[in-house]
């Protein structure tokens, strides 16, 4: 019998944090700890809390390539903080890779994978 090709991948779970330096002007409604984690491709705010949009579009197009593995002298390995788009706002949202979780391509895609 034929073992099943492994169809699996990782990606990191991240967490990003508020980043409010001491005596900051804040314009995004951010309070101290806010935060939310991604985990997969699902995105959890704890209760009660919410997140500007206009921060949140700033960090979204970086999530995608954080949650996957690259190499030690990537940039995309050691830049953390990213900046509020308001550049009147002192914040910044640092994203943090906090553990790494195995997905399976079937269950992620309609589409096969490709024999080579």
């Amino acid at each position: 019998m034929v073992d099943p090709v492994d169809d699996g991948f990782d990606l990191f779970d991240l967490r990003v944090d508020v980043i409010i330096p001491d005596g900051g002007v804040v314009y995004c409604g951010a309070k101290p700890g806010d935060h939310f984690e991604l985990r997969g491709e699902m995105l959890h705010l704890p209760e009660g809390q919410g997140l500007s949009i206009y921060s949140l579009s700033s960090v979204l197009p970086l999530l995608a390539a954080k949650q996957r593995p690259t190499a030690r002298n990537d940039w995309m390995t050691t830049d953390a903080d990213i900046a509020c788009p308001d550049p009147n706002c002192s914040t910044r949202l640092r994203i943090t890779r906090t553990g790494l979780r195995r997905f399976s391509h079937a269950a992620t895609t309609a589409v096969p994978l490709i024999d080579e």
